[in-house]
């Protein structure tokens, strides 16, 4: 791309010149063909470059794109739970943003080419005679300052439009996945206008950009042809003094118009001004410091947890907790009380932002991410199935071949459904309807496929029938023999059989108890009552 242009510019500079030497022959009647034949030979030159740097232009930002793409994904992936970026923002963050300061080398390749023609320009022009050119610099400081005030002015504005842009893709991203709900609740005008209610302030900048860059283009509009006129003003006297030819003043005004150029590149100013914000934007994530790697080797054990002091900021307080090796913990308490949270203390999902969480003695955010991720095995209520096909979705994150997956599904209660459909295990997954009762259990397959020590369920069951979660329960128990088991419910019966429960209110632990020592309690009997007894 760089080649290109300096093939375009260079042809570019000397095309005046050509002219003028083309133009003189004529005139004096001397043989025009050498410098005809020059002439076309630059303009050949300048019209393949151009082309040729389009399309390498056209590939460098797609290479940039992609590139940035992939290292905000890595990033935010990285960062896990711990990302405080909304999904729509990061969303908008990877499409829009990554595609604007994906095109900033060749945006700069682009002024630097017109910077450099514009100054070979007024060198040539000198070259030819000093007066036209100290003619020409008296319009250089209203073109900077026409740039200067430009960039200043459309900053804010672009800075604006992308923000908005990005809360505008976080809303519509809600909706989308909530669109059953919405549906239900009959509230789809209500909803359509809180996703566009951002929509002003995105207009109002827009049209700040549309206006600033009008002012733009017609002062500088009226900038060129006023130095065109001057210059040629000056050359029309140079002629008549015998110190220019009629071909001198033609390239007079070529070279005015190169000189010119980085004047009329507005548009780069503004993708500039773009590309800038939607860097900044990018800067956001990928200066988010990551959570710190562990480094040390999870030892064998039987899943035993501790919690000492542990809290995240906000949801859980001062939590201290002990889950021995091998017995089921039930989590239970009203919505919002943080049972998801401390199950993702428990898990290594999340890191705590205070205290220590332990998994066999070692400091979970010490041991090595890939041998945490083998040892604990997670299940939600609503698992994101991902992967071309069925086996594909219960294998994601591990290296368990067809024998492994068959044995979770069979465990999860749900290898009876996989084998009736058209292709079995490779029946590919966007042709697989579910329910999302079989979601779960798939979800709950994957978390089984890796044999984990430890097994935490986010309300993973609440799909299932008590009988099928009973029978789902036992086919765990049989598969994954003395596994420390951590079950997020709202269950009277999972509760019942759960070892101990855990009792969570505001974030703090009420009660540690077996479930019929707490039945007696009529407020931990109402965190059942409440959400139904289910």
């Amino acid at each position: 791309m760089i080649v290109a242009a300096v093939v375009a510019t260079i042809a570019g500079l000397l095309l005046p010149g050509a002219l003028a030497d083309a133009v003189d022959a004529a005139i004096a009647g001397r043989p025009s063909l050498p410098p005809v034949l020059w002439l076309l030979t630059l303009g050949c030159a300048e019209i393949a470059a151009d082309v040729v740097g389009g399309i390498l232009t056209a590939r460098v930002t797609a290479s940039g794109t992609a590139w940035l793409r992939r290292r905000l994904s890595r990033h935010l992936a990285a960062l896990g739970t711990s990302s405080r970026f909304a999904d729509g923002d990061a969303v908008s963050r990877l499409t829009t943003d990554c595609t604007g300061a994906g095109g900033v080398a060749s945006i700069l390749v682009q002024l630097g080419s017109a910077l450099v023609v514009s100054t070979g320009a007024v060198i040539l022009l000198a070259l030819l005679d000093w007066r036209l050119a100290l003619v020409f610099l008296g319009s250089v400081p209203v073109a900077l300052w026409l740039a200067r005030s430009h960039l200043r002015l459309t900053a804010d504005d672009v800075s604006a439009y992308q923000r908005v842009s990005g809360e505008l893709s976080a809303r519509l991203l809600d909706a989308v996945g909530g669109l059953r709900t919405i549906a239900a609740a009959g509230i789809a005008d209500r909803e359509a206008d809180r996703v566009l209610r951002p929509l002003p302030r995105l207009s109002a900048a827009g049209a700040g950009m549309w206006r600033t860059q009008a002012r733009m283009v017609w002062k500088a509009g009226l900038l060129l042809p006023a130095v065109e006129l001057a210059v040629l003003a000056a050359a029309g006297f140079g002629v008549l003094a015998g110190r220019l030819s009629v071909g001198d003043m033609l390239a007079a005004l070529g070279y005015v118009a190169l000189g010119m150029s980085l004047v009329g590149q507005v548009p780069l100013l503004t993708s500039l001004s773009r590309a800038r914000s939607c860097a900044g934007r990018l800067a956001e994530v990928l200066e988010t410091p990551l959570p710190a790697e562990g480094t040390f080797r999870l030892p064998a054990g039987p899943g035993r947890i501790e919690l000492r002091g542990a809290g995240t900021d906000g949801i859980l307080h001062d939590v201290d907790l002990t889950v021995e090796g091998g017995s089921t913990v039930a989590i239970v308490g009203r919505s919002g009380s943080g049972k998801s949270a401390l199950a993702g203390l428990l898990g290594g999902l999340r890191p705590a932002d205070d205290g220590e969480v332990l998994l066999d003695g070692v400091p979970m955010r010490r041991v090595r991410a890939e041998e945490l991720r083998a040892a604990v095995g997670y299940a939600f209520e609503r698992p994101t199935l991902l992967g071309t096909t069925v086996a594909d979705a219960v294998a994601y994150g591990s290296w368990a071949g067809l024998v492994a997956v068959e044995r979770a599904c069979r465990a999860a209660h749900v290898h009876d459904l996989v084998v009736r459909l058209p292709e079995g295990y490779r029946n590919p997954l966007d042709r697989t309807p579910l329910s999302g009762g079989e979601a779960q259990r798939v979800g709950l397959a994957r978390a089984l496929v890796r044999g984990p020590r430890l097994l935490v369920l986010d309300d993973a069951t609440a799909s299932l029938d008590t009988v099928t979660e009973a029978r789902v329960e036992s086919a765990i128990e049989q598969a994954l023999p003395g596994r420390t088991r951590v079950v997020v419910t709202h269950r009277v019966s999972t509760a019942c059989r759960a070892d101990r429960v855990v009792w969570l209110d505001a974030g703090r632990i009420r009660a540690t108890a077996p479930h019929d020592v707490l039945w007696a309690d009529a407020a931990y009997r109402a965190v059942f009552t409440e959400d139904g007894g289910r």
